[in-house]
């Protein structure tokens, strides 16, 4: 079974959850951005990370803004599942951006990464890497692998949301409306693919958005691998 979570922030109480209880041997847990354990380096940390490792499940995640991608860049890339990952240890990968992955015959297309709204309190922290932010190369790789594919995909997870979306969730809220250049790539992305169902984390929210789009926070949502595809 392959389960979706959003943004666990290093979280250590959400280990203990009865959500993750449910896990199994075999499953995949897919987080949408800041998973969060992987940040400062401190003992505890590592001891975290071995303990994904030793999992029976796999937990799989796409970066968001606070994700230490200095460490994560420099763990071994490998393909898992059709797609580039890196593996950070034992069963914790982390699924690059712009790749298609398919388990139990779904195609799940990655892309990560965000824009940090605490920015310059992070960068004076030492807490801030500039990678976060998706290069035009990277974007154009997306672009390429999707096209590659027939722009068909099953289920699409990112970290942040298209612009309208996440124009619509902000204005709902009474905020003001903040979009960044990915929101606007991710928005051409879904205007020029069919895919069934977009999942993504960073507002922190457990709601359907759309017929199409979940924002995802603290639940874990089993996907259905054995529905048929588009």
């Amino acid at each position: 079974m392959v389960y979706i979570t959003g943004d666990m922030h290093g979280d250590l109480e959400r280990l203990y959850s009865k959500e993750f209880r449910k896990l199994r041997r075999g499953d995949i847990l897919i987080v949408c951005g800041d998973f969060g354990y992987i940040f400062d380096g401190s003992k505890q940390e590592k001891e975290v990370i071995k303990w994904f490792a030793k999992r029976k499940f796999i937990t799989a995640f796409v970066e968001g803004t606070h994700d230490n991608l200095d460490k994560i860049n420099r763990s071994r890339e490998t393909v898992w599942k059709g797609g580039k990952v890196h593996r950070i240890k034992g069963n914790l990968l982390h699924l690059m951006r712009g790749q298609i992955f398919t388990i139990d015959g779904n195609k799940y297309f990655t892309f990560g990464g965000g824009e940090s709204a605490d920015k310059d309190m992070r960068v004076a922290q030492g807490f801030w890497w500039r990678e976060e932010e998706p290069t035009p190369a990277e974007m154009a790789d997306g672009a390429r692998v999707l096209d590659e594919a027939g722009c068909r995909v099953d289920y699409i997870i990112t970290h942040e949301p298209p612009s309208l979306v996440k124009s619509a969730m902000l204005l709902r809220k009474g905020n003001s409306d903040s979009i960044n250049k990915l929101n606007g790539y991710l928005e051409e992305i879904g205007r020029s693919c069919d895919y069934r169902h977009w999942y993504f984390g960073s507002l922190h929210e457990d709601r359907v958005i759309t017929e199409h789009h979940t924002c995802v926070f603290k639940k874990m949502l089993a996907i259905d691998t054995n529905a048929k595809n588009l």
